[in-house]
């Protein structure tokens, strides 16, 4: 084995190590502040692939609760209620419901779980953001979401969740921005019950 072969081994088994570290360290930041945050309320605009906007309210709760409150007009309400994610339609009737863990907002969700099994820094332009993408490799039909924060030094381990982007395996992709960020104030949970639409009486939960 020549010389210059040795020292490229020798370099590169120091360059691994940093590389892996340059990507722990901002999972680990991002572990924190999810811990950190166990409830939040925030405006958001989410975007279809058609283009279409819809304004509303994100209440969360952690561990496993989330309400999306659309906006007068629209007949849509997604609740996550610590079990399971619920996709409800009042103009049809109709109700999508899946396990927690089988969704992309799973990463926002569950601030127990290990980020570097399934996360990995996403590069960009701005200093002053910190965008992370997540995909499950065994579970790829569920999709990938990259969620953004941005450097805020007085929020929760020195981030604030500023958005994310869903995107499914048929590569539609949905993108939610938030607004006016609050962090650990009183949430009921009573906010993560819905009305069924199947059921003639009484709201779920």
């Amino acid at each position: 084995m020549t010389r210059h072969l040795l020292t490229a081994l020798a370099v590169a088994a120091l360059l691994a190590p940093a590389a892996a570290s340059a990507q722990a360290a901002p999972l680990v930041q991002v572990q924190q502040h999810l811990r950190a945050v166990t409830t939040m309320t925030a405006n958001f605009a989410q975007t279809d692939r058609a283009g279409r906007t819809l304004p509303g309210v994100l209440t969360l709760k952690r561990p496993g609760r989330a309400r999306f409150q659309y906006g007068r007009g629209v007949p849509l309400l997604v609740v996550a209620d610590g079990s399971r994610l619920n996709v409800v339609d009042y103009q049809v009737n109709q109700v999508s419901s899946w396990p927690i863990g089988d969704s992309p907002l799973t990463v926002l969700l569950n601030p127990n779980q290990d980020l570097a099994r399934f996360a990995r820094v996403v590069s960009g332009t701005d200093p002053r953001a910190l965008l992370i993408s997540a995909r499950d490799p065994k579970r790829p039909e569920f999709g990938t979401i990259t969620v953004a924060f941005a450097r805020v030094p007085s929020a929760p381990a020195g981030l604030m969740l500023t958005g994310w982007t869903a995107q499914d395996a048929q590569g539609n992709r949905t993108t939610v921005k938030l607004s006016n960020q609050r962090f650990n104030v009183a949430v009921s949970d009573s906010a993560f019950r819905w009305r069924d639409p199947r059921r003639r009486v009484g709201p779920r939960g």
